[in-house]
């Protein structure tokens, strides 16, 4: 069976498709810059709908296409290309998985696009490596940073190619590259209003464009926090099972909910909900992770057999967004150390941390132990009772 038949296949049209440029009086509206950006984001679109794209180097080229989208009719067209010369790439957490000690990704050879082998190097569990394991191109590692916005499994198939292909959208390696940075460092407030919540009726919804993932990111300002003095602040990464559905596998939603309420009663703060779901990998491949977590795996090496190292997250956006509602010291709601690095390494003085735990239940117990564990969060899952762990930076400083 296919990849897509794995995985569920997404829908797709032809692979053909009516190519998007940009006239010389279109690029006068849009700088360079905006113009890779502009690639980038309709290369996302493609890929997400399942359709190879054309990768551009400094003297060579590649189409590449998301395993998810490969079936029979694809693999054929694609092969009549590929001419014996594809290849897969795949991230350096997967190499692991199929028994090779690897810190970088790398491409395992494809003379011929065999559907079974592709989902077994790709997604199987038990899979080993089945040949040479080559060092990624640019170009490669273009392709599978490609996958990785588009919030699609992390394993590309790769066909090289002589320059652009008429019909298919391009975008350079260099573009790709600079997506992530440029799309953090162009954020912008595009909307606010007051929203009432339970528990917290004074609170107001700030909307920023730009940061990470594929939707808008949002502030709540809950009560009048005085931005001239360290302001309560959590990042809370969106988790659709756990903050809206109410799941028992992770205690996101306690947190969201006691964070609102703590907030309401201390003085006020800033919520960030962030569009990071599943650790920054999507809710598809969250939910790919949690059937594994249903066949045994921890949440870490889910995600590891999916091909994703153990948090793909940036919080610096996050940073920028308390900037530039005025907060310049906050005291941070988190278990996470990395989170609070984060914001001293984005230059907001951390004046302090507190600790924010939800429920234990039979079913996020070890979910948690594993954050504690692997990841180093400031948890205790030991007992039903919470103990709240020593913060690292004391309670008592301004």
């Amino acid at each position: 069976m296919s990849v897509a038949g794995r995985l569920g296949k997404p829908g797709r049209g032809r692979i053909f498709e009516i190519e998007v440029r940009v006239t010389d009086q279109q690029r006068i509206l849009v700088t360079s810059e905006a113009f890779g950006q502009i690639q980038v984001e309709r290369a996302v679109a493609e890929f997400r709908a399942g359709r190879p794209v054309c990768i551009a180097g400094q003297d060579t080229s590649i189409l590449a296409l998301s395993v998810e989208a490969v079936d029979a009719d694809m693999a054929a067209r694609l092969g009549h290309l590929a001419e014996g010369r594809a290849r897969l790439a795949v991230p350096a957490p997967r190499l692991r998985r199929l028994g090779l000690e690897r810190s970088e990704g790398g491409v395992i050879a494809l003379p011929q696009l065999d559907l079974r082998r592709i989902a077994t190097l790709s997604v199987d569990v038990d899979a080993r490596i089945d040949a040479p394991v080559a060092a990624l191109s640019p170009l490669d590692a273009a392709a599978l940073e490609l996958a990785r916005i588009a919030l699609v499994l992390p394993a590309v198939i790769i066909v090289p190619v002589a320059g652009e292909q008429a019909g298919l959208l391009s975008v350079t390696t260099e573009a790709i590259a600079q997506f992530r940075t440029i799309e953090a460092d162009d954020l912008k407030l595009v909307a606010r209003a007051p929203v009432p919540l339970e528990g917290a009726a004074d609170s107001e919804f700030v909307i920023f464009r730009g940061g990470e993932g594929m939707r808008d990111q949002v502030a709540v300002i809950i009560g009048r926090p005085d931005f001239s003095q360290p302001v309560t602040v959590r990042l809370h990464s969106a988790c659709l099972t756990g903050d809206l559905f109410g799941s028992l596998k992770c205690d996101c939603g306690d947190q969201l909910r006691h964070t609102a309420h703590f907030m309401a009663e201390n003085g006020g703060g800033v919520l960030l909900y962030l569009d990071q779901e599943g650790r920054g990998n999507g809710i598809s491949n969250k939910i790919r992770a949690y059937k594994l977590q249903a066949q045994g795996f921890d949440t870490y090496d889910a995600d590891e057999v999916l091909g994703f190292d153990h948090d793909q997250r940036r919080f610096a956006f996050a940073a920028l967004m308390l900037k530039q509602l005025g907060v310049t010291s906050v005291r941070v709601m988190t278990n996470n150390p990395i989170k609070i690095a984060a914001l001293e390494d984005a230059g907001l003085r951390v004046a302090s941390d507190q600790r924010i735990q939800g429920r234990l239940t039979d079913q996020n117990v070890r979910y948690l132990a594993s954050k504690r564990d692997r990841a180093g969060h400031f948890l205790d899952v030991e007992t039903e009772a919470v103990i709240v762990p020593p913060p690292i930076h004391g309670g008592a400083k301004d």
